[in-house]
């Protein structure tokens, strides 16, 4: 026989079942309490308020910021914790990178390629107008010692860097808005892999010519009083007799910008080539940006420089083609070095350095 159970009964089991449940389900989640999330670490307590009109993304973040705050702050490269030695990893998005892409493709490739493409013109048109800046004089056929085979050596072996290293840069920095719409971009990514690898391989060695032009060079490359009056006569190039010892004003300028820029491609190619030296990618996007503000300056100067040496002055290749200068070249561009070396005994002797050249 079954004994009946007082209503009274009934009712506490029937609750006690229901809060079991109840407490159940609230472990489990599946209930939302409308109430603000704990407090954690000192931060802000705020409500947790689903819904679009309160700017949560769809799976509404548990925590006590809100999802748009949550989200902004990923957006502006605050950094996570990872477990990994990469701390970089914990950046979600890197907004510096698209300033970085926006200024390199931006302004630094709109006045880079305008400066080096002035240059050439500027160049170009001088030499239409003006022409070939000859020996007033005429040659002589003695000739005077002006660089030793060391020196010599130096220079080809950086020249050689410079020209190889700039015209591989210059694919990498402009190669993309040039050659793109004349090659293709299947025959440009051939190229330019070809270019980063030769830039990455020689770049290191431009290290060592830098540091030989130096200790080469520098000897007479000081600035002195008398160089302000050959800026004053812009050198001669439009007339008239501008005095220099060893090295003029316009040739002790390109020295120094050698120096300086060289040393700044010189450290920053150091942390794009072993990019694990940076502490991060921010300062490898400095460091590129440097590099390729540094490598305009170097080049536009280095195109000035190659073409007084070769076309634009007659007599000057032979300087470090042969090492010696024809006597009359030395009075009319360098007359206080001439008068140094012959007051030292250093006499010009006949040869064929001038006629072989011609």
């Amino acid at each position: 026989m079954i004994r009946k159970w007082s209503r009274g009964r009934v009712a506490g089991v029937l609750v006690l079942i229901l809060a079991t449940y109840g407490a159940a389900l609230g472990l489990s989640g599946t209930f939302e309490f409308d109430r603000p999330a704990a407090a954690q670490s000192g931060l802000k307590q705020q409500p947790a308020a689903p819904g679009p009109e309160t700017g949560h993304v769809p799976g509404r973040t548990i925590g006590n910021t809100s999802d748009a705050e949550f989200w902004r702050q990923i957006r502006q490269g605050a950094p996570g914790t990872v477990t990994i030695p990469q701390s970089e990893l914990g950046v979600l998005i890197q907004s510096k990178g698209e300033e970085w892409r926006s200024i390199r493709n931006g302004p630094v490739s709109l006045y880079g390629s305008s400066l080096l493409l002035g240059v050439i013109a500027v160049a170009a048109l001088y030499f239409v107008i003006r022409g070939r800046i000859r020996i007033e004089g005429g040659r002589t056929g003695r000739h005077i010692l002006r660089f030793t085979l060391t020196q010599r050596v130096i220079h080809w072996f950086a020249a050689v860097l410079f020209v190889l290293l700039g015209v591989t840069g210059v694919i990498l920095l402009f190669g993309k808005h040039v050659l793109i719409p004349v090659i293709g971009p299947a025959a440009y990514a051939v190229v330019a892999s070809g270019a980063m690898q030769a830039h990455n391989l020689f770049g290191p060695l431009f290290i060592v010519s830098i540091v030989l032009l130096f200790v080469g060079f520098v000897r007479g490359n000081g600035f002195v009083l008398a160089d302000l009056r050959w800026f004053a006569r812009l050198g001669g190039l439009f007339g008239g007799h501008a005095s220099s010892g060893r090295y003029n004003a316009g040739e002790k300028s390109w020295f120094w910008v050698a120096i300086v820029t060289g040393l700044a491609l010189s450290v920053t190619g150091v942390f794009l080539d072993f990019p694990f030296l940076s502490p991060d990618r921010a300062g490898l996007q400095l460091a590129n940006m440097i590099h390729g503000v540094a490598a305009v300056v170097f080049i536009v100067f280095g195109l000035g420089h190659i073409y007084l040496g070769t076309v634009g002055m007659e007599g000057a290749f032979e300087s470090m083609s042969h090492g010696e200068v024809d006597e009359n070249w030395a009075k009319e561009h360098h007359d206080h070095w001439y008068e140094e070396m012959t007051a030292a005994g250093g006499e010009a002797t006949p040869g064929t350095t001038a006629e072989a050249s011609k």
